[in-house]
């Protein structure tokens, strides 16, 4: 049981040690281990999110992107400082957490799959965020 928890625990240690030194964009497991690194509980959701046509509204635009997941929990946002974490997109068929970003770190995540665009490109934009954060670090 210990060795298949190293693994994450490993990811979990090095993303806290690197959180505020490099730019980070955390999808998928990425989020999960970005939130857990960060200090957030993760939960089981009830339904797990599969397939290429989950809808995900972009709280900052109200937006909602056709998003591709394979995922069976989320990060509980209840458990994390609003003052440093933010909630940046939410799943419309649950309500669940979909993404988040650090308000201080230049770092965000996606519960998603973008590098997958099932819709027309939905969330390409997300990659040049990440490039922007790159650029001015």
């Amino acid at each position: 049981d210990v060795y298949k928890r190293q693994p994450v625990t490993t990811a979990v240690a090095t993303i806290r040690e690197l959180l505020g030194s490099k730019p980070m964009f955390g999808i998928c497991l990425g989020m999960q281990l970005m939130g857990l690194a960060m200090g957030a509980k993760t939960h089981k959701i009830k339904f797990g999110h599969r397939g290429g046509n989950q809808p995900v509204k972009n709280l900052a635009t109200n937006k909602v992107e056709i998003t591709s997941q394979n995922h069976g929990f989320c990060v509980d946002m209840s458990t994390l400082d609003p003052d440093q974490v933010e909630l940046t997109h939410i799943n419309l068929n649950d309500g669940s957490c979909e993404g988040m970003r650090h308000r201080v770190h230049p770092a965000f995540s996606v519960q998603y799959h973008p590098e997958h665009a099932p819709g027309p490109h939905d969330a390409e934009y997300l990659f040049d965020r990440f490039i922007e954060l790159i650029k001015s670090s």
